[in-house]
């Protein structure tokens, strides 16, 4: 009787471990969120056109409704008090629109807070930081296009400079400076808040700080109760600065005073942002 030979069954050698996965980088998740960002500020064009056709509306009425019986020290008709008044007036336009498009980043933030985005993002390699940092970025080209628009309005109607190249950059960059600030303090204000609704009423405190600055009427003019409100708060100094240098005159210390609080606003958002965000990442 013969046997059949037994074959030996191969055994399967295990695979190589795998190495282990890298995340995206810091820069390529900046560049993604950026770019989300800017395409959800696109598609929502309501919120785009309102952010840049209110400080546009608010320009036009100040100038021609009450331009002509405002007195900036100017003298003359009512035609060059317009136009003198449209001179005074435009760096606070251009700060409100700045404001105005910097709130919406305070209602994207929360939504991405409190809708989970940011527990499916813990899945993925992407610091989540980024996400914070990507509607900064889109908030600021926002906001330039939307300073862009105000100026040229201001020019279509009227507004002439005496500034040099140099000056009127310098006046550019002052605004550019506050957006990037008004920016990180909407973030962190949607990073608190229980809901878009709530970030957005907690945003409307900046943006009627404008309004009792020296944007639309001279500090000296306002009650002796209101007129140590309107010099000592962050607007006057910014909005006094970037006047001055598009007029073509010096900002003075108003410049430092500006850029001080620039500073300290900017320190205490990112300090605020550093401390909460982690925390609000890891319950979500």
């Amino acid at each position: 009787m013969t046997t059949t030979p037994r074959t030996a069954i191969p055994t399967a050698t295990p695979a190589p471990p795998h190495p282990p996965a890298r995340g995206a980088g810091f820069l390529a998740g900046l560049r993604v969120f950026t770019a989300r960002s800017l395409k959800h500020s696109f598609r929502d064009g309501e919120s785009l056109l309102m952010a840049i056709l209110l400080p546009v509306m608010l320009m036009l009425i100040f100038t021609y409704v009450l331009g002509g019986a405002m007195d900036v020290g100017e003298g003359g008709d009512a035609a060059g008090a317009r136009e003198a008044y449209l001179a005074f007036v435009l760096p606070a336009v251009a700060l409100i629109a700045a404001g105005f498009g910097a709130s919406h980043t305070s209602v994207v933030v929360s939504n991405d807070m409190t809708t989970g985005f940011m527990n499916r993002l813990r899945t993925m390699p992407f610091p989540s930081v980024t996400v914070l940092l990507g509607h900064a970025a889109s908030s600021m080209v926002r906001n330039l296009l939307a300073t862009t628009v105000v100026l040229l309005v201001g020019f279509a109607v009227g507004f002439r400079t005496g500034a040099s190249v140099p000056q009127f950059l310098g006046a550019v960059g002052i605004i550019a400076v506050w957006i990037l600030v008004i920016t990180c303090v909407f973030a962190m204000l949607g990073m608190v808040a229980g809901s878009a609704e709530a970030a957005t009423g907690y945003g409307f405190i900046l943006l009627f700080l404008p309004y009792i600055s020296s944007g639309f009427a001279r500090v000296e003019t306002m009650p002796a109760w209101l007129r140590p409100i309107a010099e000592h708060q962050p607007m006057t100094p910014v909005i006094d600065s970037s006047r001055a240098l598009l007029n073509g005159q010096a900002p003075g210390s108003e410049l430092w005073v500006g850029m001080l609080w620039c500073a300290g606003l900017m320190l205490l958002a990112v300090w605020l942002i550093a401390v909460i965000f982690p925390r609000k990442v890891a319950r979500t």
